[in-house]
């Protein structure tokens, strides 16, 4: 049995775009926050999707029970654009050693799963970890794009990096513009 290398590459493409925008604001099936173990709210993206979704999103996350580093948990997107929320909780960068490469991926992959267990089309991800959890910004846009290719090639699924700043974005658009391994 053998794989056409024109058929690898197929299930490796995915339609994915790196925007420099605020997450809250996007009309995609599913944004993806940044969370907290806690799910209660937080600062950076996670506290902008809570204020923006407005208090039923706490009421939702207050049921079910936090969430540990590398999953995921869905809920809805209340007044946002968005009609699911999928929190993750990303690693806290400690040099690499600790796992966090890991970790990283699982966020992606288990959002994804989530994304396509529930018929998301479109999905939009933050910048997983790069802000005050210090993952360097270079090795987790890799880690984003290739997991995100690995898990959602081939599968339909609209993918936004929705990056806060002009440089992100041009560092997520780099790694996107590469040939997959």
């Amino acid at each position: 049995w053998t794989i056409d290398s024109n058929l690898k590459l197929c299930f490796l493409m995915v339609n994915a775009t790196a925007i420099t925008a605020d997450i809250t604001t996007l009309a995609v099936d599913a944004i993806v926050n940044a969370a907290n173990k806690s799910l209660l709210g937080g600062g950076g993206v996670d506290g902008a999707i809570h204020r923006a979704a407005g208090p039923a999103l706490l009421e939702e996350c207050r049921t079910l029970g936090g969430c540990e580093t590398g999953e995921a948990k869905l809920t809805g997107g209340y007044a946002l654009p968005a009609k699911y929320v999928i929190h993750t909780v990303g690693p806290i960068w400690h040099g690499g050693s600790e796992g966090e490469p890991d970790l990283l991926a699982n966020c992606y992959r288990n959002a994804l799963h989530v994304a396509l267990g529930h018929d998301v089309e479109s999905i939009a991800f933050p910048a997983i970890s790069t802000g005050i959890y210090g993952y360097p910004l270079g090795a987790a846009t890799e880690i984003a794009v290739n997991t995100v290719r690995e898990v959602a090639g081939g599968s339909g699924l609209a993918v936004t990096f929705a990056c806060f700043d002009d440089r992100t974005r041009e560092v997520y658009a780099r790694h996107l513009s590469s040939q997959p391994d």
